[in-house]
């Protein structure tokens, strides 16, 4: 049996107009895909499947919590995600997903699986660098800030004194 039966839409015996899909997505969907660059996911994903008589309109929701581990301290936190992705599908000769925004579906599919479209709009609502919050405002404590304080390189104060003395010609201007 497919894992992602699902997500599976039979557009065939759909009527013309709106048609509303609703997903819980959490670590057992990203198995599947085997991406695991979180502790945890808890997301809904809300779905306007518009059939229109060549095409069908898709926009997917997604709205949801991950739990994070922080780049810099390693610590987790968990982090608001918020994402919309818009497709067109049309039909053709053949299978042809080229485009970004149009994906072409051969005339004899019936049948239509949106979990990639699922894992592509949650994974880029993602944040590229991933800060715990706690080190943005300053109350994170954790021993791995210690040692990197520690092991920050301290800027040497001592400076040339015929340097100071053209420092000085420069700033005299001024």
């Amino acid at each position: 049996m497919d894992a992602l039966q699902e997500y599976y839409i039979p557009f065939v015996g759909l009527k013309l107009g709106k048609h509303s899909f609703t997903y819980h997505i959490d670590n057992k969907f990203f198995e599947f895909y085997q991406y695991n660059d979180f502790q945890s996911i808890d997301c809904d994903v809300d779905l306007i499947f518009n059939k229109k008589s060549r095409l069908f309109e898709l926009e997917f929701n997604i709205k949801g919590t991950v739990v994070f581990n922080c780049d810099i301290s390693n610590e987790p936190f968990k982090e608001k995600i918020n994402n919309i992705l818009s497709l067109i599908v049309k039909f053709g000769e053949e299978y042809n997903d080229d485009n970004e925004e149009v994906l072409i579906l051969p005339q004899t599919d019936y049948q239509f699986n949106v979990a990639q479209y699922i894992y592509e709009a949650i994974v880029l609502a993602f944040p590229v660098k991933r800060t715990h919050p706690g080190l943005k405002d300053g109350t994170l404590k954790s021993d791995v800030l210690d040692k990197l304080k520690e092991l920050e390189i301290k800027e040497n104060k001592k400076t040339d004194p015929r340097w100071d003395k053209l420092n000085g010609l420069l700033t005299s201007k001024k």
